[in-house]
């Protein structure tokens, strides 16, 4: 899982401009991972496969947005037509280009004037981590892409214009309560809502639904990869001829009779 996020500092442009701003995480998040794909000292390969979905709520309803993805480790190169593995691009070359497209497509939004000089001069955050099959990922993504911010089932009660709720801190599992006035709770809650029509989901390189290279081919360059041989079965279709039981002859196809049934009051 490779995870991208903006620093504290751009969180104020980013909340007054979604559209462009999320978009602009997108653009650029992605960009970094296929500039880097096809460098032999991380993949070799020059059409990676791999999906983002997009957050933006911490815990307590903060605003944080950032966007993890689901990264193969190895990449698909098409001169050979062979895949190759490797492990995957460090964070510090990710948030370097990541930073860097970033703050050129908010120049071209005419928006580069709103970040602030402090978020341009420190290093941005990525981070990557292994995560087998990636199936527990997609399990902890899942919720991220059909639940908003807060389900009915974390908030406790309201009281005296007071939302007492319930959140874990990250890397814990304890259950605690936390409490909002009911404004500050509608605020928070309202601006994780994204703008309306903006796709949360989204798939590049061999993943994307219009890539030239279909699935099967990734597959099978996957199981050559690892010493593993396919295997082309041939199919044999053969025409099925009814033979009558008694004399052996063929039959000729009429008609189908169903069976009749009988109600309670006679045929019907």
């Amino acid at each position: 899982m490779v995870t991208f996020t903006l620093p504290d500092t751009l969180r104020g442009v980013t909340r007054s401009h979604q559209r462009i701003s999320y978009g602009a995480m997108f653009k650029a998040s992605s960009h970094a991972i296929k500039k880097l794909s096809p460098d032999k000292k991380y993949m070799g390969g020059d059409l990676p496969g791999f999906f983002g979905v997009l957050h933006t709520w911490g815990r307590q309803l903060q605003y944080h947005p950032h966007i993890h993805y689901i990264v193969p480790g190895g990449a698909f190169f098409k001169k050979d037509g062979l895949w190759h593995k490797g492990d995957y691009i460090p964070p510090k070359a990710l948030a370097k280009i990541f930073k860097a497209k970033f703050l050129k497509l908010m120049k071209k939004n005419g928006l580069l004037n709103q970040v602030p000089f402090e978020a341009r001069q420190k290093d941005w955050n990525v981070n990557c981590k292994s995560v087998g099959t990636g199936i527990e990922s997609i399990k902890y993504l899942a919720p991220y892409v059909f639940k908003v911010a807060i389900s009915n089932t974390r908030i406790v009660k309201v009281e005296d214009r007071i939302v007492y709720y319930r959140y874990k801190k990250s890397k814990g599992n304890r259950w605690r309560t936390g409490q909002l006035d009911v404004i500050e709770f509608i605020r928070r809650f309202l601006q994780q809502v994204l703008p309306s029509g903006f796709m949360k989901v989204r798939y590049y390189g061999f993943l994307h639904p219009g890539c030239s290279i279909s699935l099967e081919q990734i597959r099978m360059a996957i199981e050559l990869s690892l010493g593993e041989k396919t295997v082309t079965v041939k199919l044999t279709i053969t025409k099925y001829v009814p033979i009558c039981p008694d004399c052996g002859g063929e039959l000729a196809y009429v008609c189908s009779v169903l069976p009749y049934m009988f109600g309670p009051k006679g045929p019907g």
